[in-house]
């Protein structure tokens, strides 16, 4: 099902036996290590708080809370995919208020074959989650690139009263000259002039 070089950590959050007994063997084949399994939510906050988890499954209700809350947190502040399974009775009105917030929501009684499928899902979603985040980062660091270059210029304008392209160009060749990116140039000018 999965290539052998992706493993996935899994947060297994679920009281019930039967529906562990259900998902743990869906799990197996190395390709999801570690698969932790508490059995409240606060025992998931306190594990989500020393590790990271490609995944969360939570089995609603818990003893000490629905479920819900958590399963929208943790699309909020992580970039972890939340599956919640809820009684088939419950769907409608539990995946209508979070689905919308990036929550997978599933029914009970587990098919296994859906299970099968559902984890399928939620890898594909968990890779373009890290795409993405890959992206948001490149974006940021060229953002922060742009902004040390743009102070770089200002401090020469002011230091060495140069015209905007001119600062522009000195950065430019110094880069080339040295040998550094612009972001090293900049930096090395803000410490000069800066």
């Amino acid at each position: 099902m999965l290539p052998a070089e992706r493993i996935y950590s899994v947060l297994l959050v679920s009281a019930a036996e039967k529906v562990n007994n259900a998902i743990l063997p869906l799990l197996g084949g190395g390709s999801f290590e570690p698969v932790t399994v508490v059995d409240t939510v606060a025992k998931a906050q306190r594990r989500l708080s020393e590790r990271d988890y490609d995944f969360v499954v939570i089995n609603a209700p818990l003893p000490d809370d629905f479920g819900r809350k958590f399963a929208v947190d943790i699309c909020s502040e992580s970039d972890a995919v939340a599956l919640l399974i809820v009684r088939s009775e419950m769907y409608d009105e539990i995946s209508t208020s979070v689905t919308q917030r990036g929550v997978m929501v599933i029914r009970r009684p587990l098919d296994e074959t859906l299970m099968d499928q559902i984890i399928g899902v939620m890898c594909s979603v968990r890779e373009r989650l890290k795409k993405i985040k890959k992206k948001t980062m490149t974006l940021e660091d060229k953002m922060e690139e742009i902004r040390l270059v743009n102070r770089a210029k200002w401090a020469l304008i002011k230091a060495c009263h140069m015209t905007e392209e001119d600062a522009h160009r000195y950065i430019q060749k110094q880069a080339m000259d040295m040998c550094l990116s612009k972001k090293e140039t900049a930096e090395n000018i803000l410490k000069t002039y800066g």
